[in-house]
C-alpha cells in the first residue's frame, strides 16, 4: 500500500486505488446519467473508475474523464480505468495492467500454469461481501500475488434479472447497523472500509450524488480488530449475483467452493 492507505500495488508494479467507481447500472439510467456521475465521482476524489464493454456507456464514461482531465481536475496517469480487455491490448500499448473476473481458484491454477503465459493476471473481481467474504479466494489470491477486487461489495442494488432477490438485505444487517452506529457511519460506508482493511480493492457502484459523496468517506475512520471478526462472522455463502443464464456452460466458475 501507498503511505496514505488508497492504493496498492500489483505484481506488475503498477499501482491500483483501493476505491473504484462502479458504472454498471440498469437500464432505466440514461447513458447521459453515466457521463454526470461518473464527472461527479472525480470531482469528490474517485479516481478508480470500473467499466465494461457490456455496459453500454464506455462512450460516456470516457468523455467523463476527458472532460475532467481538459478542465485540469486530473490528469490521465490519475485514472485506473477497468474496461474488460486481453494479452493483445496489453501488446499493443493500450492497456497497462490485466486482470480476470469471475474466476474461481480452479481457473486461476489454468491461467497460471499456461505454458507460455505472457502476462500473469494482475486481479480477480468477483462478487464479494459480508455474506460472501471469500476468504479462500481472497487467501489463494494472496498467496500468489493477485489482487481480489469486489463487486457487489453493498450486496447488489436488487436489480430483477440481474440478482436473487430472495436473498436478505445486506445493509439491514444488525450486526452491520450495530458497528455504523459505533462508528457513526452507515453501514455502507462500514462494509466498504471492511473490504479495504483486508486488502481486497472494493468498488461502490451509485448513480446517487448524496452516496458517491459519501462513498468516498471511507478512508476518514477504521475499524477494530473486533469489529472485523464479528463482520468477518456474517459470511454465510450468499451469492447475489448467480448468472443462471451461464450454469450449463462447462466453465462456469460458481459450482466450486471457491
Amino acid at each position: 500500500m501507498d503511505p496514505k492507505g488508497q492504493r496498492v500495488k500489483l505484481n506488475d508494479g503498477h499501482f491500483i486505488p483501493v476505491l473504484g467507481f462502479g458504472t454498471a447500472e440498469s437500464k432505466e439510467f440514461l447513458k447521459s446519467e453515466a457521463l454526470e456521475v461518473t464527472k461527479f465521482a472525480i470531482e469528490v476524489g474517485f479516481r478508480h473508475v470500473d467499466s465494461a464493454h457490456l455496459y453500454q456507456n464506455e462512450e460516456q464514461v470516457g468523455q467523463a474523464i476527458r472532460s475532467k482531465i481538459a478542465d485540469g481536475t486530473v490528469k490521465r496517469e490519475d485514472i485506473f480505468y477497468t474496461s474488460k480487455a486481453l494479452e493483445k491490448c496489453k501488446d499493443a500499448g493500450l492497456t497497462k495492467s490485466i486482470g480476470v473476473s469471475n474466476f474461481n481458484h480452479k481457473q486461476l491454477e489454468k491461467i497460471l500454469n499456461k505454458p507460455g503465459l505472457k502476462y500473469k493476471p494482475v486481479c480477480n473481481q468477483v462478487e464479494c461481501h459480508p455474506y460472501l467474504n471469500q476468504s479462500k479466494l481472497l487467501d489463494f489470491c494472496k498467496s500468489h500475488d493477485i489482487v481480489l477486487v469486489a463487486y457487489g461489495a453493498l450486496g447488489s442494488q436488487r436489480i430483477k434479472g440481474w440478482v436473487n432477490l430472495n436473498h436478505p438485505v445486506l445493509l439491514e444487517d444488525p450486526v452491520l447497523c450495530a458497528i455504523a452506529k459505533k462508528h457513526k457511519q452507515t453501514p455502507a460506508l462500514v462494509v466498504l472500509r471492511y473490504q479495504i482493511q483486508r486488502g481486497v480493492v472494493v468498488l461502490a457502484k451509485s448513480y446517487n450524488k448524496k452516496r458517491i459523496k459519501e462513498n468516498i468517506k471511507v478512508f476518514d475512520f477504521e475499524l477494530s480488530l473486533d469489529d472485523m471478526k464479528a463482520i468477518d462472522g456474517l459470511n454465510r455463502n450468499i451469492r447475489y449475483y448467480e448468472f443462471l443464464i451461464g450454469v450449463s456452460h462447462p466453465e462456469y466458475p460458481f459450482s466450486e467452493e471457491y
